[in-house]
């Protein structure tokens, strides 16, 4: 039994699906399987029923979870006490999303390379909606995404910046910017659910979209939904619907030449992008060095 097992069993005790996990921590679905079936076999007791349906903990699941969520801190807790003093060095784990890594990171690495060069910084991109989930089942250590409304409780959020949410539309003359401008978007009575939507698949815009929707009594009509919101500017670009990105989004991604912003009767709150991590996962020096590191980086810039 190590560590790594026992993070691959409490990402599962999370997802409660093999195959999520799988996606989650980068291994294969046998390789998830395997990993829980020999901790069972080591422990003499099954943690998770598996049926054709779903999985679920059982009891000793239960208790075992406990123990594990325990264990993982305890040797978070050591780590830090054994540096303590010490050049720091080893490996902190990232998730961001493409254009984060340098409208975000650019100037945090810079800083952090000097001050503790024996520190590894391991990045990994995809789409920021994910870094929440990601970092609850213990997959990376710290994620660059938006503040939900609520935030889980285990974790901690270091505010960098904030960012309009901008409703767009082709900046090219097309079908869907002529339906656009044939009405006044910014009346209350515009007529926005007759246009194509290219919505987020899911994470805090999404949310903050869906209670937009609610609140200006509209039923969408949704074209796409899609990962990033990178591929929603890019697909606006090309005609294809209406969409929503932050604004620093659209000036960073090399793509504000292809979209218009919409003028909206009732606009989105902005978005507040920073840093996020497990509130024991802060107890890791190397953690909590990058994160000392981001706050003093992104004040000085204020």
């Amino acid at each position: 039994m190590d560590i790594k097992t026992l993070q691959v069993f409490l990402s599962v005790s999370d997802t409660l699906s093999f195959s999520r996990s799988s996606e989650q921590l980068h291994m294969s679905v046998s390789a998830v399987s395997r990993s829980v079936q020999r901790l069972e076999e080591e422990l003499g007791r099954l943690l998770l029923e598996r049926d054709n349906r779903r999985v679920r903990l059982t009891p000793a699941g239960r208790d075992f979870r406990s123990y594990a969520q325990r264990a993982v801190e305890d040797w978070l807790r050591t780590r830090r006490q054994l540096t303590d003093g010490a050049q720091l060095s080893g490996e902190v784990s990232l998730y961001c999303s493409v254009t984060a890594t340098y409208s975000i990171l650019s100037p945090i690495l810079e800083s952090f390379r000097s001050s503790h060069p024996g520190v590894e910084i391991l990045l990994h991109t995809g789409d920021p909606a994910d870094g929440i989930e990601k970092l609850l089942v213990g997959q990376y250590d710290v994620a660059v995404t938006g503040r939900p409304a609520q935030l889980n409780p285990r974790l901690a959020f270091l505010p960098l910046q904030e960012s309009a949410m901008v409703f767009c539309m082709p900046a090219a003359d097309c079908a869907v910017r002529r339906q656009v401008l044939e009405g006044d978007s910014s009346a209350r009575e515009f007529d926005w659910g007759s246009l194509p939507f290219i919505v987020p698949e899911r994470g805090v815009t999404r949310d903050m979209l869906d209670l937009w929707f609610e609140s200006c009594a509209i039923k969408p009509r949704i074209y796409a939904q899609v990962a990033g919101h990178e591929a929603i500017v890019a697909m606006v670009g090309l005609g294809l619907g209406v969409g929503i990105a932050p604004e620093l989004v659209i000036r960073a991604g090399g793509m504000a030449e292809r979209v218009s912003q919409i003028p909206v009767w009732e606009s989105l709150p902005a978005l507040s992008i920073g840093l996020c991590a497990p509130r024991k996962t802060l107890m890791d020096p190397l953690v909590k060095s990058f994160w000392d590191v981001a706050a003093s980086t992104f004040a000085r810039t204020v």
